[in-house]
């Protein structure tokens, strides 16, 4: 069984929806949880939020805090993971943004990547260093990433 598979078994298991937040993987989680026959039970809808105006408008992430530490920060991925459930149906939710590459922004490297997870125990953070590995490369580790957080939190 695929980890997209095992997600959503688990997922439909609690009675729970899902909820994407995504911005440098660009849909790719939501393609994968909705790749699976039987999806559309347990997951509720993606949001695709690559520019700032997007994510403010689209997850109440806060303006300011996109001023203050920019969208690649922990603190803007668990405002978009909070705000994924909050406007929708969903309990449990995973935001990645992240420098897919290739290049860096700033003082943040290709490859850098934060992750947040929210269910109904609270809003877990976790930042993954995929390295310089190219475009393609850092949005399916993020993927890869992203899955296993939703499966750590269904467990």
């Amino acid at each position: 069984m695929s980890r997209a598979a095992e997600v959503l078994r688990l997922a439909r298991a609690k009675g729970w929806m899902i909820a994407t937040a995504e911005s440098c993987t660009g849909g790719l989680v939501a393609a994968a949880l909705t790749d699976v026959p039987g999806s559309s039970d347990v997951f509720d809808r993606g949001f695709l939020t690559y520019s700032y105006p997007a994510k403010v408008a689209m997850l109440g992430v806060r303006q300011d805090t996109l001023d203050a530490v920019g969208a690649v920060s922990e603190e803007v991925a668990r405002q978009m993971a909070e705000g994924a459930c909050e406007a929708s149906d969903a309990v449990l939710s995973v935001a990645i943004t992240g420098v897919a590459g290739p290049g860096a922004s700033g003082s943040k490297p290709e490859g850098l990547v934060h992750f947040a997870t929210t269910s109904p125990t609270g809003t877990v953070h976790s930042v993954k260093e995929f390295g310089p590995l190219g475009r393609e490369a850092v949005r399916r580790a993020s993927v890869d990433h992203a899955l296993e957080l939703l499966l750590d939190r269904l467990i």
